[in-house]
């Protein structure tokens, strides 16, 4: 149970990225640009920001701005604060750490639906861990050498591939 919340340690790189995901808009050779104009007034509220070089943009930038602004209108006020919270850290960020978590998320997105459904499933189990837990684990999961992450991966993979009995699991073991 410990190896499997290492994983799942390791996997916290890239935790904001495997929340549920919207669909994406349509392909960019569908996407005609957008006057600043055919905006509605709360979409250009929100995407103050890109006023001045919006005409500049791809259509397909532009559409992908359209797409996040509806989100954003959306959103609950703490699911706002949560997401300028991400957004912010992103922006701390050094290039090659969004890049590598880039990867991450596209590795993940390949992978098939139900191998998604289980890696969220068990990373909501290990936000509901104790900070202290989880910040040991975090901690371990950094110690390891690639060698030993590969190891405790290839051996998770194996446990996962067998069916639990129904009396061990989270708190039972």
């Amino acid at each position: 149970m410990v190896k499997a919340g290492v994983l799942l340690a390791g996997l916290l790189g890239a935790a904001p990225l495997f929340a549920a995901v919207p669909p994406a808009p349509p392909p960019a050779a569908q996407q005609p640009a957008v006057p600043w104009s055919r905006l509605t007034p709360q979409q250009q509220q929100i995407l103050g920001y890109a006023h001045k070089r919006w005409d500049k943009l791809s259509p397909a930038r532009q559409q992908h701005l359209i797409h996040a602004a509806d989100r954003w209108e959306k959103m609950t006020p703490a699911q706002r604060a949560q997401a300028h919270t991400r957004m912010q850290h992103w922006r701390t960020l050094k290039p090659a750490e969004r890049r590598h978590i880039r990867q991450r998320f596209q590795a993940f997105q390949k992978l098939p639906p139900a191998e998604q459904a289980r890696i969220r499933a068990q990373f909501r189990a290990f936000q509901k861990l104790p900070p202290e837990k989880r910040k040991a684990l975090r901690a371990r999961w950094k110690q390891m050498t690639p060698a030993e992450r590969d190891a405790v991966l290839a051996q998770w993979k194996q446990q996962q591939a067998k069916p639990m009995p129904k009396s061990t699991g989270p708190g039972n073991g």
